[in-house]
């Protein structure tokens, strides 16, 4: 089979895959983000809440 024959059938197959795949995507896929953003938050906020004048405790060793 021809190398450009090849390319323009994986092409079009895969368009159809993509639009199959697109039937079973969640119903709320923006959750994972949301949850996401709300941990950085968070984390930003308890790295915030140490006050700056008090060392930050050393690595201990064992």
């Amino acid at each position: 089979m021809h190398s450009d024959i090849h390319f323009l059938l994986h092409t079009y197959r895969a368009v159809e895959l993509h639009d199959a795949a697109a039937e079973f995507r969640p119903v709320r896929p923006r959750l994972r983000q949301r949850m996401g953003w709300t941990m950085i938050e968070l984390g930003l906020r308890l790295a915030q809440s140490r006050p700056q004048t008090q060392p930050a405790r050393a690595a201990r060793t064992a």
